[in-house]
């Protein structure tokens, strides 16, 4: 099984972890999600990595960039097209 570290930005900040993986559901399972906080604040920063099965990953891409969450218009992209596929792999 290969496997794609998607890069999910602009989440409302109030997004968890299990509202992230009910939106990517449909699409497949999320083997991994990391939501980002700020350090000295600890608010979230509005952005993720989920790892995801590669097929399951592009549909997610196709049909959810772009898509609103809680009135915020989401950004996903492969993580590695970022440049932070490495660091996402050591997470």
């Amino acid at each position: 099984m290969e496997t794609v570290t998607l890069y999910i930005a602009n989440l409302p900040h109030g997004a968890c972890e299990a509202e992230v993986r009910e939106l990517l559901a449909p699409y497949g399972e999320c083997l991994t999600v990391r939501l980002f906080a700020d350090r000295e604040t600890g608010r979230p920063c509005g952005f993720g990595l989920v790892e995801m099965e590669r097929d399951a990953a592009e549909r997610a891409m196709a049909e959810l960039d772009g898509a609103e969450l809680g009135g915020r218009r989401l950004r996903l992209n492969d993580a590695a097209g970022r440049g932070i596929g490495r660091v996402a792999a050591g997470w």
